[in-house]
């Protein structure tokens, strides 16, 4: 019995010590502070890009302007989730909430995490919130450097046109990584950094080699790039099991 119970002991200690190597797996490939930036980039390089200054919450109704539907089609995009209606998923750099709203029909007995740093934009998802009685939308105060999600809590998460702008990209997407269950997905929505016809500032846009060069320091399996949206790959990068 005294062997049995340290046996177990034993096996125990290794599966933990294995855990909480799988938890710090991910190598931070570092930041490179430039002496100069281009004109939308915050001089901070990551991975050879140089990040995008961040939309402010004075921009918010940039965020609800009516030409969004044709040029980014986002019903078509939530549609192209595959979700389940128990699911619960984070938007990530919600802003005014216009993808969270629409994916928290999809998840009527989950519910959406929209995860913002600028209090602002809370307030703005709170107003709708009440305004059009939805009860499964939560504001999510987050950091420059964590998405403020407890692990293993998420089946999916989504950024839409928010990623390049993340000014410490290695910790936010480790924050996620942590909080999707295993088999959970990222969908990352960036203009087509390699379409010059693509009328957005090139900090602002990001190419598919550039993302899965990213997204591939933490293991994540690339699994599709769907290329239906005029403007925007919608990869799809999903946690083995």
């Amino acid at each position: 019995m005294k062997m049995s119970r340290l046996f177990s002991h034993s096996v125990l200690s290794l599966l933990l010590l294995l855990m909480s190597e799988v938890l710090v797996a991910a190598e931070h490939p570092g930041y490179i502070n430039a002496p100069e930036r281009r004109t939308t980039g915050i001089g901070k390089f990551y991975m050879g890009r140089e990040i995008a200054f961040v939309m402010g919450h004075q921009a918010a109704d940039w965020l609800n302007r009516p030409g969004r539907i044709a040029e980014e089609r986002p019903d078509e995009v939530v549609e192209n989730m595959g979700l389940e209606p128990d699911h619960v998923v984070a938007d990530i750099g919600a802003g005014s909430g216009y993808f969270s709203f629409r994916i928290a029909k999809l998840v009527p007995q989950g519910k959406v995490l929209a995860v913002d740093i600028q209090p602002e934009m809370l307030a703005l998802i709170e107003e709708q919130k009440a305004r059009d009685k939805v009860t499964n939308v939560e504001g999510v105060l987050g950091k420059v450097d964590d998405p403020n999600l407890p692990p293993n809590s998420i089946d999916a998460a989504i950024m839409v046109d928010a990623y390049h702008e993340f000014d410490h990209p290695f910790e936010m997407i480790n924050g996620i990584y942590n909080a999707l269950r295993p088999g959970g997905r990222i969908f990352l929505l960036e203009y087509r950094g390699e379409d010059p016809n693509v009328p957005i500032r090139p900090l602002h846009k990001m190419t598919e080699e550039q993302v899965v060069r990213e997204m591939s320091v933490f293991g994540l399996d690339w699994t599709d790039t769907l290329d239906f949206l005029p403007w925007q790959h919608m990869m799809i990068f999903t946690k083995l099991e």
